[in-house]
């Protein structure tokens, strides 16, 4: 049920850049970069944006089974690594040092004598298992070491033994093996499964068993019971006609049924208990009309705290497991709100929080006192968390009559009269905006002046399941015509000047820019596409092979002949002649999810057209660029074509 999305950003590799760069005006690309057009980087805007470039976050990831300490994640250097905190407020202690970022650790259930980390290199996305020695410091890797996706470790309730999915087998299909982390090289595959889709939830209290999760799209996924010992499975979600999602699977102590998370026979997910011997399902949190978003259960199984995601803002709350009563824990305000872990004391309650006006940091609750401790506060470079603006939830309709809704993020009173846009665009297409922390964002919004505007169109999660399905297959541009009502909508506002906006996003966001591109060139100024699909068929022939029928079902199956006529109608590859505006696009070469491919096509056919087209790609990411020194670079560079093409300055 963890999610940790981490943006820590440090000072001493831009001051570093800069001080080579000590006989020039312009901060010089790096050989890791391919640079094409884009305007040189003069090193006052380096200094200038110092202070944005500079904010930092932390993120939890796992008490220590036997101490009040735990390990987390934060970035002094160039990548995000893990560290070690032993009390509230105190020193972050590094103890991985990698070039390359390093995911979330898992301690060693017992005694804490080790943990497990994932990494993989330059942004591929094969992330391997490594076993670091906290007596020693020595790191042992323990997956096959190749071009394999390892990862979704799961403790045995004993503690000796954790399960993991991995696709070395065929580098498609993600089997379930078995592990001693003290003897790598024993271990068993329990499972060999066919798709990409595949996660252990659970242990079984007695190890004998285990609860498989199989995803097959955002509006389905099912639950097995497996045997450990035989390898069989057995489906435990019920069949039904209409695609339903079962997740999240967390057995109860007594090992008789389990909590999880379900749409059935309703618009939202909830929380729920299962009985296993007769799979009936008990619903607990149905009568609350937003998604239960995270959840956690104490260590001795009578309690469990979750939180729903009520328009992009977190409520906690807490279950009480013997009557299945809830309520709010009100100590804890609304913001952005997940990652809980209970320590084993059954006391406290770890988990990262963050808001408009602070970046993520780790807090703790402790259920007897009532009261909520900070542990870490991360340095927001300069930034004054009093002046940021907060966001406005906006709605509009769209060409339909459907209800669209986002978040408007007002430029600092200092500006007057009409605003330019910014219109930012999530990926997924099943994900959702939220009003959380702008971070260097906050640039445009205090020293250029420039609005933002996130919108949640048809298709984005956390508004029920049948806004979710909105898009799917040949409802695929409606989503795009969302943003045209948006156009409208601006156009109406006193204080936003229609006649400047662009638009910008990332992977599925970055094929909206792209189609944005297409349909509204007249009303647009500039785009910045990021790690985009620019042609569905290439994109679904070229992503990588254990998530390529996932992406089928949401976007439709390139095989059959009638679908392919209409991904090809409507890619922006195969319209590129109606683009007009000026183009940023930026690419990770290690990319496996959207390939390099989309973007070197898109700036080819653009530049074919004479149409001016900034490219930008980082040899050394995958998607999206997590290492400060590229995402610096892209900052600085978006800055620059942002002040050329929406602002009009030099």
């Amino acid at each position: 049920m963890k999610k940790i999305l981490l943006s820590g950003i440090v000072l001493c590799f831009s001051q570093w850049a800069v001080a080579q760069k000590t006989d020039s005006q312009f901060l010089q690309p790096t050989e890791n970069l391919i640079v094409e057009a884009l305007s040189p980087i003069p090193t006052s805007l380096v200094k200038e944006l110092n202070m944005y470039t500079n904010v930092r976050s932390a993120g939890f990831s796992e008490w220590h089974p036997k101490k009040k300490e735990m390990l987390m994640s934060t970035r002094f250097g160039n990548t995000n690594q893990l560290h070690y905190l032993k009390m509230p407020m105190g020193a972050r202690t590094q103890i991985t040092f990698f070039d390359e970022p390093v995911g979330g650790g898992t301690f060693e259930p017992n005694e804490g004598n080790y943990f497990i980390f994932s990494r993989d290199a330059g942004g591929n996305e094969f992330g391997q298992l490594y076993r670091y020695d906290l007596a020693d410091g020595k790191i042992t890797l323990l997956s096959d070491g190749g071009r394999s996706q390892n990862g979704g470790m799961r403790w045995s309730t004993k503690g000796d033994k954790l399960l993991y999915g991995s696709t070395r087998r065929n580098g498609a299909d993600r089997d379930v093996y078995l592990m001693d982390p003290l003897q790598p090289q024993k271990d068993k595959l329990v499972l060999e499964l066919v798709g990409g889709g595949w996660g252990v939830n659970d242990w079984s209290p007695d190890d004998k068993s285990f609860i498989l999760g199989e995803y097959v799209s955002v509006n389905e996924s099912k639950l097995w019971l497996v045997d450990i010992a035989t390898g069989s499975k057995t489906k435990i979600s019920p069949e039904s006609i209409e695609p339903l999602v079962f997740g999240g699977a967390v057995f109860s102590k007594d090992g008789k049924s389990i909590y999880i998370s379900t749409d059935l026979d309703n618009e939202f997910n909830y929380l729920a208990k299962m009985d296993l011997s007769t799979k009936k399902i008990t619903p607990i949190t149905k009568s609350i009309p937003w998604n239960v978003a995270d959840y956690d259960l104490s260590p001795d199984g009578t309690k469990m705290i979750f939180s729903t995601n009520e328009a992009g803002l977190s409520k906690v709350y807490m279950l009480n497991t013997l009557n299945n009563q809830y309520e709010a824990i009100k100590e804890i305000p609304q913001g952005a709100v997940g990652g809980f872990e209970w320590h084993k004391s059954g006391d406290d309650i770890a988990y990262n929080y963050s808001t408009a006006a602070s970046s993520s940091d780790i807090y703790v609750f402790n259920i007897k006192t009532r009261k909520t401790e900070r542990w870490t506060e991360s340095e927001l470079g300069g930034l004054v968390a009093s002046q940021l603006n907060d966001a406005k939830l906006i709605k509009w309709k769209s060409f339909d009559g459907t209800e669209i809704s986002g978040f408007h993020y007002k430029p600092a009173a200092k500006f007057t009269g009409k605003r330019p846009v910014i219109i930012v665009m999530h990926g997924g297409p099943e994900g959702q905006s939220t009003p959380g922390f702008q971070g260097r964002n906050n640039y445009y919004l205090n020293e250029l002046g420039v609005a933002l505007i996130y919108p949640n169109v048809r298709g984005s999660t956390g508004y029920g399941k049948s806004f979710v399905k909105m898009d799917n297959g040949y409802l695929r541009e409606n989503s795009v015509k969302d943003i045209g009502a948006l156009l409208d909508w601006i156009e109406l506002q006193p204080d936003l000047d229609a006649s400047r906006v662009m638009t910008m996003g990332g992977s599925y966001g970055g094929y909206m820019a792209l189609a944005c591109a297409v349909y509204y060139s007249e009303r647009l100024k500039c785009s910045n596409d990021i790690v985009g699909i620019s042609s569905f068929t290439t994109f679904l022939k070229n992503t990588e092979s254990y998530r390529r029928d996932l992406r089928r079902v949401e976007y439709g199956d390139e095989q059959d002949p009638k679908m392919y006529e209409f991904l090809e109608k409507i890619s922006p590859l195969n319209n590129v002649g109606k683009i007009k505006i000026p183009m940023f696009i930026v690419q990770g070469g290690n990319d496996p999810r959207v390939p390099r491919t989309e973007a070197a096509q898109m700036s080819a056919a653009l530049k074919a057209n004479d149409i001016p087209v900034w490219y930008l790609e980082a040899k050394d990411e995958g998607h999206g660029f997590r290492k400060k020194s590229n995402s610096d670079f892209q900052f600085y560079s978006t800055i620059l074509f942002v002040k050329k093409y929406l602002l009009e300055v030099e």
